[in-house]
């Protein structure tokens, strides 16, 4: 090449601002508040976190409802070492829990202690953090129901 030759630099952003709409500003408004929230489906089920549309039929879903702060674990992975980007600082569990009152499970993290403490089937509620801002995290953890009493 010349010394003459014209060079730019390329930056490629794609800045955007997303909305979440009115069930998932719900559902984080009501985890600000200490309540955990789902959209009633066309057929009755109840999925958490709400969504807008009824997954099978496509119907706009608008009823929203409580559900339970406890529930089962349906599956779950232990990590062993957590990162530097997990939420937690020590060993803990990925998790599907189907809250009471809820029909598909709501992924989250189990502060259970140790592996041997997790299980499928097993129940665990909600541990709230002190300080709630209206987001996922506001969730600490869940722990196991007999811990936590």
């Amino acid at each position: 090449m010349s010394d003459d030759t014209l060079r730019a630099p390329l930056i490629i952003e794609y800045p955007f601002a997303r909305t979440l709409g009115p069930a998932q500003t719900a559902f984080f408004t009501g985890l600000r508040e200490g309540i955990i929230l789902g959209a009633k489906g066309a057929a009755g089920q109840v999925i958490v976190p709400p969504v807008e549309y009824d997954p099978l039929t496509g119907e706009a879903l608008e009823e929203l409802v409580e559900v339970g702060q406890a529930g089962e674990v349906t599956t779950w992975a232990w990590v062993a070492e957590p990162g530097d980007k997990h939420v937690l600082d020590h060993p803990f569990a990925f998790a599907l829990i189907k809250l009471d009152g809820a029909d598909q499970p709501l992924l989250h993290v189990v502060d259970a202690g140790n592996e041997s403490a997790m299980s499928t089937g097993m129940r665990v509620q909600v541990r709230w953090k002190d300080e709630r801002e209206g987001h996922i995290n506001d969730i600490e953890a869940f722990v196991p129901e007999e811990v936590s009493a």
